[in-house]
């Protein structure tokens, strides 16, 4: 049976959207760069010091000058001992209080152009600017948006425009760091043929040689497959790439509704007495009972998250029969199931307090007490 893509039918492509994907340059580790500006000289590593861990744990980013050589988000941490001289490495802990300030600043940049605004991570997101508040370019105003987040937070993003996600995602990683980069309907299938198919969104190590092995090395060889060969091969995932090589992908930018608030707390220094335990449980109450109160949404499921000095991570829940929202009762349900999942060891690296099962506050569900 041939592989070739020559009967395939035509797919429905609406190109008629403008999407915009914003996506900060070494996030977290630019951030560093910018509060410490000794570390713009580093291979900087954001990661727990492999040397204090045991060894342990994984890298969250690096640096452009780390990833020179070979250092890369998710890659165990004592890789980078082996592969960065040591008078250049440097490991810092994350700072995800800080990373997610940040983040806050530039969200709000860009519900200033657009309320069609789809978070993807701290660092990155989807905006349809099709029916944006202020511009009739979308190149100036992705070029706003650079500037914007330039001056507001002393950082610098790469942008892909297109008329899907896909493609503007594509665009992004395109032209790191600070990049800009355009694809027009018309010039999707450029575009798309010369990209390396490892490059390609959804292509990882278990599908590239898979794609190697059929001949594979770009979009434009990836396009000559015909459906049916690639949803053998790779079930949904194959249909997707069918319609990724031809600039396919009809998703809207989708607004979520949270569905559950929390907050939580690496600690550098383990948490080893009850009473430290108490007060960061109190902390942690006080930050999600603000938030939730900030967004006008109440729950009735409590989460404690509790991870250990050795990594292990072991999450306990209540539900109530009513809505809360308050310090107090969010504080006594964390309490109870504090006291349940308490460690026999005091050793504690992370703690975390979520709400879910959220409603917003309105006048069908607010809970009177009739008693009164």
């Amino acid at each position: 049976m041939s592989h070739l893509a020559l009967f395939d039918l035509p797919l429905p492509n609406d190109t008629s959207r403008k999407i915009i994907h914003v996506d900060m340059d070494a996030f977290y580790a630019s951030i560093e760069e910018r509060d410490h500006p000794a570390y713009k000289s580093k291979a900087l590593v954001i990661a727990h010091d492999p040397r204090q861990t045991g060894s342990k744990g994984v890298i969250t980013t690096a640096n452009y000058i780390a990833r020179q050589y070979g250092v890369n988000s998710a890659m165990p941490s004592n890789q980078a001992l082996k592969l960065i001289p040591k008078q250049l490495l440097v490991f810092k802990d994350p700072d995800f209080t800080k990373y997610r300030a940040v983040s806050a600043q530039i969200h709000t940049i860009f519900h200033q152009v657009t309320d069609l605004v789809e978070p993807v991570a701290f660092d990155e997101a989807y905006l349809d600017v099709t029916a944006n508040h202020h511009f009739s370019s979308t190149i100036q105003l992705a070029l706003w948006l650079q500037q914007q987040i330039s001056a507001q937070t002393h950082l610098t993003s790469s942008i892909g425009i297109s008329y899907n996600k896909f493609l503007a995602k594509q665009a992004s990683d395109y032209n790191k760091p600070a990049g800009r980069t355009v694809v027009m309907p018309e010039q999707a299938l450029l575009f798309l043929d010369q990209l390396p198919i490892g490059q390609f969104r959804g292509v990882g190590k278990k599908t590239l040689p898979k794609l190697t092995d059929l001949g594979v090395t770009d979009g434009k060889t990836l396009r000559q497959l015909n459906q049916q060969t690639l949803i053998d091969l790779f079930g949904k995932m194959g249909f997707l790439l069918y319609q990724h090589a031809r600039g396919v992908d009809n998703r809207p930018v989708a607004v979520r509704d949270a569905k559950s608030i929390g907050k939580e707390r690496t600690y550098g220094a383990v948490l080893t007495t009850e009473e430290q335990v108490q007060n960061q449980l109190q902390f942690l109450a006080n930050l999600v009972a603000t938030a939730l109160q900030k967004g006008q949404k109440h729950g009735k499921t409590v989460v404690l998250k509790v991870r250990d000095r050795d990594f292990e991570t072991h999450t306990k829940r209540v539900t109530m029969d009513h809505y809360i929202q308050d310090e107090a009762t969010i504080l006594a349900a964390a309490q109870e199931l504090w006291q349940q999942e308490k460690p026999s060891e005091l050793l504690i690296r992370l703690l975390g307090i979520t709400v879910t099962n959220l409603d917003p506050i309105q006048y069908e569900n607010i809970d009177l007490n009739l008693n009164q």
